[in-house]
C-alpha cells in the first residue's frame, strides 16, 4: 500500500500520522537494541498467525515490528520512538480502537530474532517520528501512564486480552479470508446460521448463500455491507458466537432414570426433582427459563391422553398451534410474554419427550435450544416408573405431577338444549370472559344473551347425552324438585344433584318472571337445570339476589322459569323439542337424566 494511501485512511478515523518525517525503521539487530522503546501490542504462539496479524497492522500502521520473544510466542510492536512520543502513541491509538486496551509500553528488552518484516536485517540510523497526538480537552485526558515500572502482560494475559484489528478494505478482507482453513470457514457459517442469518449447508465453501449472509449480518451491525467480512468483523461475529452459546450453554443431558438424553440449554436450567412422568429443572439465575422431561410407559392410548392432559395444565397457554400424529404431537402454547414447547413421542412402549417454557427475552435462545434438543433427543434405558417421586401427601387436584393445572376465572352449571350442543346458563357466568369452555374441553361462544339469560354454542359439534325437555307449566307448590350442577367447581368431575321443593311460583317481590325454590345450592349450581319428578326442565338456578343490607335465609334461591327459558331460545333461533308427559320416573332415572344434561361452564380470562 502506498504511503498517501495509508496517510489518507488513518486522517479519514480522524488521526493523522506523520509519515513522511525520518527515516523508517530497517532492522534490529539480533543482538543489539534500537535506539528509544516500542508500544507492544500483541503476542501469538506461532509464527504463521503472528505474521499474518503483522501483515495485516502493516497495511495501516508504520512502524510495525516482529519478535521471537521466547517460551515460542512472537511479539508484534510499534517503534521504536523516544519514550514519551511512544506514551503519546499508546495512549492514542488505544483512544482510536486500533490496537488492544492492554498494549504496553517495553523496553525492548524481551526481544529475540527479528521476523517482521521479511528480510531486514540492518540496524536502524535512527528513531522514526511517532504518530502525532490530537488535541485532547481536559476533561477526557486520559491518566498519566507510570511506564518506567510498567510490567509486560504475562503470556496468560495475552491470550486472554481481546484481539482488536486494524480494518480492511474489501479486496484486503478477501485476502486475508482465504488464509483460513476449510474447519474456520465452516465455524463463521455455524455462526451465521446461530443467529439466522444462513439457511444452507456448513460446507466450508463461500458461494452466493454464504456471501448474502453476511451481507445480511454486515447491515444487521450497522456496518459496509460488501458481503466480505473483514478480519475484524469475523473476530465480532465468533466473539458474539461464543458469547451466546456460553449463555445458553447447550451440553449434553443424559438422564438414566427417566431413560433419555439429548443436547439441552444447561446454562439456563438446573435439576429441581423427579415426579413422574416429569423430570423438573428450575430456572437458573433468574433465566426464567423451564425444563420438564416427559418419560413414561405407555401406547398410543397413553399418548393421546397426555396429549390432553397437558393442555390443562398452567405452563401451555391455550393459544397456539398444535400438531397430533399417530406415534407423536406438538403444543405450541402461547400467552402474553410466555411460551412454552411441547414434544413427544412414542417409541417401543416407551413415551418421552420435553416440555419448555420461556420469557419474550428468551425467544432466541429458546429457537436455538428447541433445534438442538429436536435434533438430539434420543431414548437410552427404560422409562420412568410411574411411582419415582410420588408423595402421598403431597396429592392435590390443582396439581399434575408438580405442574399446576390451569384454573378458570369462575366454573358454574348449564345445560344442553339441542342435539347440537347447544348450552343454556345464567349471563352472570359467562359475563366478561375471554374465553369460555363446555366441560373444559370444548370452546363455546356467546351467541344470545337476554332476561339474564345466556345461549352458548360449541365451536365444534357435541353429541350429548341427554338433552332439556321444557316443562309446559310451574309445577305444584311444594312439589319435590332438584338442580343438576358442579357446586364445586368441577372438582367432582361429574354433575350431582342438590334437592329442594317448589315454594312460591313468583319472586318475594310479586314477580311472575321467577320460581322461589327451598334449596341449599352453592354458586357452582348457578345455570343448572331445575326438574319436577317428571325429569322435565322447569327452570334454571338464578344467582342468589342482591339485597342489600337484608340477609336471606340460606335456603332460598330462585330460578328463571321454564316459559322465559322457551322465549330467549326461540329468540335465538333453537329449536325446541316436546315437554314429553310428567308421569314421575324413578331417582335413579331422574339422576342418569339430570346428570346426562348438565355441563360444567367455564370463564377463562
Amino acid at each position: 500500500m502506498r504511503v498517501s494511501t495509508v496517510f489518507r485512511l488513518l486522517c479519514g478515523l480522524t488521526l493523522c500520522l506523520v509519515l513522511l518525517v525520518g527515516a523508517p525503521l530497517r532492522a534490529l539487530a539480533q543482538t543489539g537494541q534500537a535506539p528509544g522503546v516500542f508500544v507492544q501490542i500483541e503476542a501469538h504462539p506461532n509464527l504463521r498467525e503472528a505474521e499474518a496479524r503483522a501483515r495485516a497492522y502493516g497495511g495501516i500502521l508504520p512502524d510495525i515490528n516482529g519478535f521471537r520473544i521466547g517460551g515460542g510466542w512472537y511479539a508484534i510492536a510499534l517503534g521504536p520512538y523516544p519514550e514519551e512520543d511512544a506514551r503519546v502513541t499508546l495512549r492514542r491509538l488505544r483512544n482510536e480502537g486500533l490496537i488492544p486496551r492492554d498494549s504496553y509500553v517495553s523496553d525492548g528488552n524481551t526481544f529475540r530474532e527479528r521476523f517482521w518484516p521479511v528480510g531486514v536485517v540492518t540496524p536502524p540510523v535512527a528513531p522514526v517520528a511517532p504518530i502525532a497526538e490530537a488535541p485532547v480537552a481536559a476533561e477526557e485526558a486520559p491518566a498519566t501512564e507510570e511506564l518506567a515500572t510498567e510490567e509486560p502482560a504475562t503470556e496468560e494475559e495475552v491470550v486472554a486480552a481481546p484481539v482488536i484489528v486494524p480494518e480492511e478494505t474489501p479486496r484486503e478482507a478477501q485476502r486475508s479470508e482465504a488464509q483460513l482453513s476449510r474447519e474456520e470457514k465452516m465455524d463463521l457459517q455455524r455462526a451465521l446460521q446461530w443467529f439466522g442469518f444462513y439457511t444452507a449447508a456448513i460446507d466450508g465453501s463461500y458461494g452466493r448463500g454464504t456471501r448474502a449472509s453476511m451481507t445480511r449480518w454486515q447491515t444487521a451491525a450497522g456496518v459496509d455491507a460488501t458481503g466480505i467480512l473483514t478480519t475484524r468483523q469475523r473476530a465480532q461475529l465468533m466473539q458474539e458466537y461464543r458469547d451466546a452459546q456460553a449463555a445458553l450453554g447447550l451440553g449434553e443431558l443424559v438422564q438414566q432414570q427417566a431413560g433419555i438424553a439429548m443436547t439441552a440449554p444447561m446454562g439456563l436450567v438446573e435439576f429441581d426433582r423427579v415426579e413422574a412422568p416429569f423430570v423438573h429443572y428450575l430456572p437458573k439465575d433468574d433465566s426464567g427459563v423451564r425444563l420438564s422431561l416427559i418419560s413414561q410407559p405407555g401406547d398410543r392410548v397413553s399418548l393421546g391422553g397426555l396429549y390432553e392432559i397437558l393442555q390443562t395444565l398452567d405452563v401451555v397457554p391455550p393459544e397456539g398451534e398444535r400438531a397430533k400424529q399417530r406415534d407423536s404431537f406438538r403444543i405450541r402454547g402461547v400467552a402474553g410474554t410466555q411460551t412454552t414447547e411441547v414434544s413427544a413421542r412414542l417409541e417401543d412402549g416407551h413415551i418421552f419427550g420435553y416440555l419448555l417454557s420461556w420469557p419474550a427475552a428468551q425467544d432466541a435462545s429458546a429457537a436455538r435450544a428447541i433445534a438442538a434438543m429436536d435434533d438430539t433427543m434420543r431414548r437410552v434405558g427404560p422409562p420412568l416408573s410411574p411411582d419415582e417421586g410420588f408423595e402421598a401427601s403431597e396429592q392435590s387436584f390443582d396439581m399434575v405431577s408438580g405442574l399446576q393445572v390451569r384454573q378458570p376465572l369462575r366454573s358454574a352449571s348449564g345445560f344442553f338444549v339441542d342435539g347440537a350442543g347447544r348450552v343454556v346458563t345464567a349471563a352472570a357466568n359467562v359475563a366478561g370472559c375471554g374465553r369460555v369452555t363446555l366441560d373444559r374441553l370444548h370452546d363455546a361462544t356467546v351467541a344470545y344473551e337476554a332476561d339474564g339469560i345466556a345461549v352458548l354454542s360449541p365451536a365444534g359439534t357435541l353429541a350429548p347425552v341427554e338433552v332439556a325437555r321444557l316443562a309446559d307449566s310451574e309445577g305444584r307448590l311444594r312439589s319435590p324438585v332438584s338442580v343438576g350442577g358442579f357446586p364445586f367447581g368441577g372438582v367432582l368431575g361429574a354433575a350431582t344433584l342438590s334437592f329442594g321443593t317448589l315454594e312460591d311460583v313468583r319472586g318475594l317481590d310479586g314477580s311472575d318472571a321467577v320460581l322461589r325454590l327451598s334449596l341449599s345450592a352453592r354458586d357452582g349450581d348457578v345455570g343448572g337445570p331445575v326438574l319436577d319428578g317428571s325429569g322435565r326442565v322447569t327452570g334454571m338456578l338464578l344467582p342468589a339476589p342482591v339485597s342489600g343490607d337484608r340477609a336471606l335465609p340460606d335456603d332460598v334461591a330462585f330460578a328463571a322459569k321454564a316459559t322465559a327459558l322457551r322465549r330467549v331460545l326461540r329468540d335465538a333461533g333453537v329449536t325446541v323439542g316436546p315437554a314429553g308427559n310428567g308421569a314421575v320416573i324413578a331417582p335413579e332415572d331422574l339422576t342418569t337424566r339430570a346428570t346426562g344434561m348438565t355441563v360444567l361452564v367455564s370463564c377463562w380470562e
